[in-house]
């Protein structure tokens, strides 16, 4: 077999390849979709308001600047039933267009506290203050799976 040859049928069975592996994509009964970071939060007794208070204002104010940024597409606050003394009474969460809009995360939240709270030392001694009235239980982030 010429050299010719061999190099055709190499580009002929490549394509194959990779045709079948585009049909298998096709084959997936959903598509990827947003991402969703959801904090979980616990305030301490007596201080639901109090928090509140800071996620109504402060909070509600950074999600708006990253929302009218594009950094995020969505935000809410879920109201949960704890059903002990470790679980979350508050939702946090926050919708990305994608994965990719995580990039530069800390640059980005870094210009919305100082736009917000005025510097990032501000920022940061703000989020120690809330320690009082609340404790951040952990977050998860997740990707939307779009059911065709």
């Amino acid at each position: 077999m010429s050299m010719k040859h061999c190099m055709a049928g190499c580009a002929v069975s490549a394509a194959l390849v990779f045709s079948s592996v585009a049909a298998v994509a096709d084959e997936h009964p959903f598509s990827e979709g947003s991402v969703v970071n959801v904090a979980r939060i616990r305030t301490v007794d007596g201080h639901f308001d109090d928090y509140m208070k800071w996620v109504s204002t402060v909070w509600k104010q950074e999600e708006e600047a990253a929302k009218k940024a594009g950094y995020i597409v969505s935000y809410e606050v879920m109201q949960v039933e704890p059903r002990g003394p470790d679980d979350a009474d508050l939702l946090l969460v926050i919708r990305y267009k994608n994965w990719a809009a995580l990039d530069g995360a800390i640059a980005k939240g870094d210009a919305i506290a100082k736009q917000i709270e005025g510097s990032v030392a501000a920022a940061n001694q703000s989020q120690a203050d809330r320690a009082k009235i609340r404790r951040v239980l952990g977050s998860s982030t997740m990707q939307v799976l779009d059911l065709k």
